[in-house]
């Protein structure tokens, strides 16, 4: 599974297909979003979320977790500066009566960076499909960290890294620096947690993510698979100066209606993106279609049971 997962690799051939931004973020958000419900909800009981919660949510993509905590009353700010056509969808759920931006920022929206999304090269803007209305206290941000803070804004008690890092080499780079930037608006024993995949004889998911690794071998540059480490989380937060206060492992089995929804919820990660820039995506679909065979069952549904696990750190 962001960034889940991992950002957009550039083809060398000017021929390969591109990705449809959009429809990424919506097959995101309608189907593999969910896989990583029980995941944030461990957390939300672990750390008793609610009224008196402010909640920074990092690479936030769609805002379901924000929905979440939003939904047990904490006032919610998510952030994520590289997948604009997810946050757009974050903003259908979380601010359904905020004006969108066009491109150029003027029809249709209004206010600086950070108070709309815009629509890159005038697309028109990604379409969701979530009625849910959230009364609590939302903001979203199209930019850095250091933009959530602010004189009206108090800090915040509990920052989120729900993007689990461990299926790809150099996944958690990037992450010292978000970390960095969003420390310094939070208060002094607040809790930062992040989340990481579980070992992979845990996670059924592993053996078909190593189909994107396999395709994208031409791409030198590509990053492989490799198994989560049993300290991948502890070292992120090391680096970032925090103390580990405890962990957990959260079941989060994948489940979709068919191949073809399982292929499309997959393919929305981000994690083959590598794989259809060497390849085709003809040839990903084909081969995803395959290794997801061992999961599918009698009625046609895909079944494959995962292990995440989550660290609780805290800001010294």
């Amino acid at each position: 599974m962001t960034p889940t997962l991992v950002r957009q690799h550039t083809s060398h051939a000017d021929s390969a297909p591109r990705v449809d931004p959009c429809a990424r973020a919506r097959d995101w958000s309608e189907i593999q979003e969910r896989m990583l419900v029980p995941l944030y909800e461990a957390v939300y009981e672990r750390l008793e979320v609610g009224p008196a919660t402010r909640l920074l949510g990092l690479a936030c993509g769609s805002g379901l977790a924000l929905l979440l905590a939003a939904g047990r009353g904490a006032a919610v700010t998510g952030v994520d500066a590289s997948r604009p056509e997810r946050l757009a969808l974050a903003r259908e759920r979380l601010l359904p009566d905020t004006p969108r931006v066009t491109s150029g920022g003027v029809p249709g929206g209004q206010g600086p960076r950070g108070a709309g999304t815009a629509v890159p090269d005038g697309r028109p803007p990604c379409g969701g499909r979530d009625g849910a209305r959230v009364r609590a206290a939302a903001r979203l941000l199209d930019g850095s960290p250091r933009d959530a803070a602010g004189a009206e804004t108090a800090a915040y008690n509990l920052v989120t890294v729900f993007e689990p890092i461990g299926c790809l080499a150099g996944d958690s780079e990037g992450l010292g620096e978000l970390l960095a930037d969003a420390l310094p608006r939070t208060v002094r024993g607040a809790a930062v947690v992040l989340a990481g995949w579980g070992p992979p004889e845990r996670c059924a998911t592993s053996s078909v993510l190593r189909v994107a690794t396999k395709l994208a071998d031409p791409l030198r540059s590509a990053r492989s698979w490799r198994p989560a480490r049993r300290d991948d989380l502890e070292e992120v937060a090391q680096r970032a100066g925090l103390k580990p206060d405890g962990s957990g492992r959260v079941a989060c089995p994948f489940g979709y209606a068919d191949v073809d929804s399982a292929v499309r919820g997959l393919l929305s990660t981000g994690l083959f993106d590598a794989a259809i820039a060497a390849t085709d995506a003809k040839q990903v679909d084909k081969e995803l279609a395959e290794a997801l065979h061992p999961h599918r069952r009698p009625d046609g549904t895909v079944w494959m049971p995962n292990v995440f696990r989550y660290l609780v750190a805290r800001v010294p």
